[in-house]
């Protein structure tokens, strides 16, 4: 059974950092893209960074370029999302999605497997 869990979420001030972790289980795929997306209340969500098991790193997002980075860890079983320089703007939930595609995108449309979350909130 497909399974990811987020985790490393919460309160954090303006300027602090935080890593999120995306424990993914119960795939076999073989080309893949792994993405974070975030979405605000009253906002859609919003693609942020994906990483290919074919391609490497990818960002959708200027305003997270240089701020966030992207990375696997060991056998693939762990995606994690390095956040620093975190603003009010960043507060939302965080998620990760993982499909089986040949080339990463931001839509969250072109995604499946979902998991369920992890509220990030920075405020001072």
């Amino acid at each position: 059974q497909y399974r990811l869990v987020e985790s490393g979420g919460g309160l954090v001030q303006p300027g602090e950092s935080l890593r999120l972790s995306c424990a993914i289980s119960g795939f076999t795929l073989d080309t893949y893209c792994v993405a974070w997306f975030r979405q605000a209340p009253g906002k859609e969500r919003e693609g942020l960074a994906s990483i290919s098991s074919r391609f490497g790193d990818i960002y959708f997002r200027e305003s997270v370029k240089g701020r966030f980075t992207i990375s696997e860890g060991d056998a693939w079983n762990r995606v994690y999302l390095e956040m620093k320089s975190l603003q009010a703007e960043d507060t939302a939930i965080y998620y990760c999605a993982i499909e089986q595609r040949r080339h990463c995108t931001a839509d969250p449309s072109g995604y499946t497997h979902w998991g369920q979350g992890t509220q990030v909130t920075v405020s001072a």
